[in-house]
């Protein structure tokens, strides 16, 4: 059992005076996690054969394409063409996911401090935007030419922010306290 899901289970506990839960279905629970990419400027197929590759390794799944819903000639795309990437991942992989995050991923990234609470939605989801893929052990390893951003956006069943926040916490995310302005 991977060490987010052990953690998840323990949430009700944990929050519960808090909370004022009365029942462990209450407790927050993570429901998906989403990592999503855009492939830019490339129009090279190889570029996006790449990403795609990358983004396969890094989540142990094929990602879905994106294609553009409308015509823009002023960013000369066309209805159809490719312009992200998207995978949803749930259970086991979303677990697994979730602790190469937080255990080896995050502290592998340059200059890092920690996540801003502020990442944090109202409706009690959290989306980290990553500049590099290459802090995943998958893709360290090859061209650094190639290094493309992703954002990670984790769903919970969290009903508040503050709640959300503290579901986090116990999970073990690594967020900072931020000063108000």
């Amino acid at each position: 059992m991977s060490i987010t899901k052990q953690r998840q289970k323990e949430a009700y506990k944990a929050l519960a005076k808090d909370f004022g839960y009365t029942s462990t279905m209450q407790s927050p629970r993570i429901m998906k996690v989403v990592v999503s990419s855009g492939v830019g400027k490339k129009r090279d197929k190889k570029q996006i054969e790449i990403i795609e590759d990358r983004l396969a390794k890094i989540t142990g799944q094929k990602p879905s394409l994106r294609p553009s819903r409308i015509s823009i000639a002023s960013f000369k795309v066309r209805e159809g063409d490719t312009v992200g990437m998207q995978v949803t991942l749930r259970g086991a992989r979303m677990y697994d996911f979730i602790d190469k995050l937080i255990h080896i991923a995050l502290p592998r990234t340059r200059d890092f401090r920690g996540l801003k609470a502020s990442s944090i939605d109202d409706m009690g989801n959290m989306t980290i935007g990553l500049k590099e893929n290459t802090i995943f052990p998958e893709t360290s390893d090859e061209d650094l030419k190639d290094v493309f951003g992703f954002a990670v956006t984790i769903v919970t069943t969290a009903k508040s922010k503050t709640e959300a926040e503290a579901f986090f916490r116990h999970l073990g995310m690594p967020l900072i306290v931020e000063a108000k302005k």
